[in-house]
């Protein structure tokens, strides 16, 4: 043995330990824990396809397999099971450090607004400098797009907005600013093609996200669907992006085309009907800054004021 050296000359060394990226961990986590690679990428806000490599990327660095796949399912090995539960608590541990870590900035920090995606993207975006002056020029407004339950402490969120359509839970503080009113909507040139009354036909664009709208709609109004073909896609925004480029009829949320049909680019032939859901305004309860809470709902009931007027 070398005199100089730990080990024997000819021993091996360990090889370095490569460590996924946390998007990696935070797939390969949410696919263990469903059991299914689309429902970790619809509750990730991912595609089924980058969920799928991210878990790869997750095996290539730890240099095995860590699912057991098929045509038709994927199956968690008894170790990735076990590191799962461990990555998840890592994750937690994370988060919590980074949420206690915002709220101690104090309150200068930005404020985080948690909103949903095809809301955030269709409504919020365009009207952003108003809520920006609402709040005050000299706080920064840190958006993010989720849906669902809002972890508010482990991930450092101020505000929430969310379509009420699930659990809300005794913890949160909830008030709503917009009743959600549907209909099918489509270019001009397309509704001229379609009959104004009795059973709807042409191309339905369906979203993987709002899986029963169109059977909703048509029990709410007792219209019948007689499509002519139908289009699928895995984001609602996409279902109403294919209807702005005239492929076909969307279920659309009167506040999320409301732009559209202001500069006729879509056309609602059959209205729109109140579906029994609203959008809130979220906080953790206690309320940390009621008078930012009062701000924002205050603005948010304004801009949407003329969407109820024009349903009324």
């Amino acid at each position: 043995m070398c005199p100089m050296c730990p080990m024997p000359p000819s021993s091996p060394m360990a090889p370095p330990t490569h460590m996924p990226p946390l998007s990696a961990l935070r797939a390969f986590e949410a696919t263990v824990r469903h059991g299914s690679v689309s429902k970790a990428a619809r509750e990730l806000h991912l595609t089924d396809g980058a969920v799928s490599r991210a878990v790869r990327d997750m095996e290539e660095a730890l240099g095995f397999a860590l699912f057991q796949r098929s045509n038709r399912s994927i199956i968690a090995t008894p170790t990735a099971r076990v590191l799962a539960e461990e990555v998840a608590l890592a994750l937690e541990r994370l988060r919590g450090a980074l949420g206690r870590a915002r709220q101690a900035a104090g309150p200068d920090r930005p404020l985080v607004l948690s909103c949903e995606p095809t809301f955030l993207m269709r409504w919020l975006i365009p009207r952003l400098g108003g809520l920006q002056e609402a709040i005050g020029t000299q706080r920064e407004l840190r958006l993010v797009s989720a849906g669902g339950s809002v972890p508010f402490a482990r991930e450092g969120i101020d505000l929430a907005i969310r379509r009420a359509d699930f659990d809300l839970g005794a913890d949160v503080v909830a008030e709503p600013f917009l009743q959600e009113h549907v209909g099918p909507v489509c270019r001009p040139a397309l509704a001229k093609t379609l009959a104004r009354s009795g059973p709807l036909g042409g191309v339905l664009l369906h979203t993987a996200s709002r899986p029963d709208a169109w059977r909703h709609w048509s029990e709410l109004t007792g219209v019948p669907l007689q499509p002519g073909r139908e289009a699928r896609f895995e984001h609602f925004y996409l279902s109403l992006q294919a209807a702005v480029a005239g492929a076909g009829i969307a279920i659309g949320p009167l506040a999320l085309v409301a732009d559209d049909l202001a500069s006729g680019t879509l056309c609602a032939p059959r209205g729109f009907v109140a579906d029994g859901s609203h959008y809130v305004l979220m906080s953790p309860r206690p309320v940390h800054d009621e008078a930012r809470f009062a701000l924002v709902l205050e603005w948010l009931r304004t801009q949407t004021l003329p969407l109820a007027r024009a349903d009324a």
